[in-house]
């Protein structure tokens, strides 16, 4: 079993428990995850099976979209409602005021991520830190949001509201970013609710919760919803070499323009995905300096 399973985190789930289920469900140890979510948030969680372990650290890099419900004129300690009350504020903007603030945020801004994150600091956690009551000074880290829509805003009732859809680069938090927003506003604000819609391709629509997948395993039927490792990569061009060079490929090496098949259309700097005469998947190469290179190889000879 060997590609990437668009899981649904589930409420009061760490990603690392959906893996640690996962184990057990799939009877494999070899799974991970492609970037946490908080325990209390909700969402798309692509989790990588067998050989696609190495794509862990690419997907963590793709984009994502999320919705958020922002809780306006109170702040937390862990910048969302599960945290300590630090300050509550009377909140005295206008809709004008919400959607021209949050406006502010599209593009490049130096977001300073919170101290109750998995980021390391001395190889400790900092959210281990803050539960010790230790805060440490954090540099601001370049986040881009590419767009911020602003999908409703309840300022009637007692709690105030606002729900936004953000599609953002990653290294964003979106409890740094409604605190920001909170902050600019002038009345504070933390995040009530997270969800992630979207992971890269994969969609919040798409996504099996633990017991969908449990059922699926019994039926025989969970492999249909595994996308295969290459099909991550169908964007690249696909390049099929003949028998004679498969010895090459499954020792990842190198290969001249001469070995290339004729009718591959290939340029400079170009990705593409590769195979053997099998139409076996060998990983993803790159053409530069009249040679094809291996960027990075899933093929694993299992003889």
């Amino acid at each position: 079993m060997n590609g990437v399973l668009n899981v649904y985190k589930e409420q009061g789930f760490t990603s690392h428990d959906v893996v640690a289920k996962l184990r057990g469900i799939l009877k494999t140890k070899k799974i991970g995850h492609t970037g946490t979510l908080d325990p209390d948030a909700v969402g798309v969680l692509p989790v990588c099976i067998g050989k696609a372990t190495k794509l862990c650290d690419l997907i963590t890099d793709w984009g994502k979209t999320y919705e958020a419900v922002m809780l306006l004129g109170t702040t937390t300690d862990t910048l969302d409602i599960s945290g300590k009350i630090v300050a509550q504020s009377e909140v005295n903007v206008s809709e004008v005021d919400v959607l021209k603030v949050c406006n502010e945020f599209i593009g490049e801004y130096e977001q300073i991520p919170p101290m109750y994150s998995a980021l390391k600091y001395n190889g400790q956690k900092l959210y281990e830190l803050a539960r010790k009551g230790i805060e440490i000074e954090r540099k601001p880290r370049t986040v881009h949001i590419n767009t911020l829509r602003v999908n409703d805003i309840n300022l009637s009732d007692k709690q105030k509201t606002v729900t936004i859809t953000v599609d953002c680069s990653k290294g964003t938090y979106i409890r740094s970013l409604c605190d920001d927003i909170g902050k600019k506003l002038g009345c504070g604000a933390c995040m009530m609710k997270l969800t992630r819609t979207r992971v890269g391709e994969f969609m919040l629509d798409d996504t099996l919760t633990l017991n969908q997948i449990s059922a699926l395993v019994l039926k025989g039927e969970i492999e249909d919803r595994i996308t295969g490792i290459d099909k991550i990569f169908s964007d690249y061009q696909e390049i099929k070499f003949a028998e004679e060079y498969s010895r090459y490929l499954h020792n990842g090496n190198k290969l001249s323009r001469e070995q290339i098949p004729a009718d591959a259309a290939i340029s400079d700097n170009e990705k593409y995905r590769v195979y053997d005469s099998d139409k076996c998947f060998i990983g993803v190469y790159e053409f530069r300096d009249e040679v094809l290179y291996p960027v990075k190889i899933f093929y694993e000879d299992n003889k």
